[in-house]
């Protein structure tokens, strides 16, 4: 990949490192969508704070929370 792309290895690795954070935040997406993981655990394993996973989910348009208005309302 280095010599094809033209990079030096310096490059080489922070791309990777990239795609590696990248896989973190989707695996940990995909394990709260199926309610494998809560939201707390799955920001641990996207290596985010609760914030910053909470903002992510905003950039993806993803909702967390497991009830609709109405549910919420009658509670």
């Amino acid at each position: 990949m280095v010599k094809r792309e033209g990079l030096d290895k310096a490059a080489a690795v922070r791309i990777i490192g990239l795609g590696i954070k990248e896989w973190r935040k989707q695996t940990a997406l995909k394990m709260l969508r199926d309610g494998k993981a809560t939201f707390a655990k799955a920001a641990e394993i996207a290596k985010l704070s609760l914030w910053e996973f909470a903002d992510l989910m905003k950039q993806r348009n993803i909702e967390w929370v497991g009830y609709t208005p109405e549910e919420i309302e009658e509670a």
